[in-house]
Order: structure tokens, then sequence, then C-alpha cells
């Protein structure tokens, strides 16, 4: 979405992902709150965090060359890592189980409650992002901005008030992804979001940059793949063969699986 609207590869996603785990372990741990409000509170404090990330740290670039923003996302991204560290110190935090533990057996095939309610609630903030996207007054306006900046202004859309809200829903979604995979990990420390920020990437590249239903094959994909070759190779091949599959997909592919070739008049 942040890259669609205003061409920046947020490489602080993954700490925003990771801020949001351990604002739902303080909930869970200190606040015994329920499930749902873990979920909401994580989204909505990271919602807000995000707002302030793009107005303090992009908004002034925004038209800076592009590689003053990639440099300050990714100058962002060690800040929070560093952040994280002096608040919530270096040793890993254990995760409680917010979701009732249970595994289900298809003949030789186990699955736990967990991971199906992690598919589950992904599908479902995909499929509501996507008729947010496409039928709100909103979502158009992202849709404007993202395809023409300049005309989206003479239209009278507010381009600052969309691009900040683009980066709060995309932290908040981050938040989610956070949750999920602290509990599906167990442990929560401050360099969690490093590489799945770097996979989460790769997934969007490999679906198709800018496509919401592509971004979510795209990471089932590279999920998938991975676990297959820790099962059948070796664990230590798992990130080498993932990112092999980014230069593959951009030397052969690079509008992704569900991406299409667009011509452009000259």
């Amino acid at each position: 979405m942040v890259y669609g609207i205003i061409k920046l590869i947020n490489f602080a996603h993954g700490e925003i992902m990771m801020f949001g785990a351990y604002f739902a372990f303080i909930a869970t741990t200190s606040f015994q709150l329920p499930v749902w409000a873990v979920l909401l509170s994580s989204m909505v404090i990271m919602a807000v965090i995000g707002v302030v990330i793009e107005f303090v740290a992009y908004r002034p670039l925004r038209n800076a060359p592009r590689l003053s923003a990639l440099i300050t996302a990714i100058g962002m991204s060690l800040f929070l890592q560093n952040l994280a560290l002096i608040i919530f110190k270096p040793d890993p935090k254990v995760m409680p189980k917010i979701f009732p533990e249970t595994i289900y057996r298809l003949g030789e095939i186990e699955i736990s409650s967990t991971t199906l309610i992690t598919i589950g609630l992904s599908l479902f903030f995909m499929v509501l992002l996507d008729f947010y996207i496409r039928k709100t007054k909103q979502g158009r306006a992202m849709r404007a901005v993202s395809e023409d900046k300049d005309a989206a202004i003479l239209m009278g859309i507010n381009v600052n008030r969309t691009i900040s809200l683009t980066f709060a829903v995309g932290s908040a979604l981050g938040a989610l992804g956070g949750v999920l995979y602290s509990v599906a990990y167990i442990q929560v420390y401050p360099t969690m979001g490093v590489m799945p920020g770097l996979k989460a990437f790769i997934a969007a590249v490999l679906g198709g940059i800018g496509i919401i239903p592509g971004a979510m094959l795209g990471g089932f994909i590279i999920g998938m793949v991975e676990t297959m070759t820790k099962a059948y190779l070796s664990t230590t091949w798992a990130d080498a063969i993932v990112f092999a599959i980014l230069i593959i997909v951009l030397l052969f592919k690079p509008t992704g699986i569900l991406g299409k070739n667009t011509r452009e008049k000259v």
C-alpha cells in the first residue's frame, strides 16, 4: 500500500510489526485483556505511531530524490530497533497463548487451531481491506493518489491526509501480523521484525506489488517453500531459497504472479 501510493519501500514496516507484538504482550500480561481487545489495542496504537512516523520521517522528504527516502526508511528501521532495545531490553519475552490451542488431525497431517485462526484472520482482513480500497470514498482517494497525485489534488483530494491514512491502515495490519507471528513463534524480541519484513517485501513482489490478494498469495507461497525446504532439505537453505525466488521473479516476471504488463506511452 505504501509503495503504491508514494513509491517508497517502508523498511520500517518490520519494526512496526515488532512493536505491535510488544504492545500485545503488554496488553496480555499486564492488563489481562481479552483477545479482541489485545488485537484492537495493538492495531490502534500502531496506526497512530505509523502516522507519526510518516509525518516526522517521510513527509519532509516527499519531493526529495527516492534514494534519500530509501535511506531514511532504513534509518527509521534501525532507530525503532534500538528504541525497542532500550525500552524492552534485549532478552526475549515469552508471548502467552491468547488463542485456544487444539491440534486437529487429518490422517498423518496435524494442524493447530492457532494456524487455522491465523489463516482465517488473514483472509478476513484481506477481504476487508480489498473492499475498503475498492468501495469506500477513502479507498478511492488512495487509488487516485496512487495513479496521479497531481490530478488527485486538482480533484479536491487531500493528498497528505490520504497518505497518512494509508500509513495508518498499513501499520494497523502490520501490528496484526506481529501479534499473529509472536503467538505462533512464542517469543517477542527487538529484532524479530527484520527477516519477516524482508520476506514480506519478497511476497509482495512475487504476488504482484500493489495487488492486495497477490501479496497474500505470495506470502503463502513463500511460507510453503520455506517450510518444505526446512522439512526436506535443510534449515540453513531456507532463507537462501526464499531470496533466490526474489531474484528469479525480478528476472523473468517482475510484475509478479497476478501483475500484468502495462504499456506506457512516451
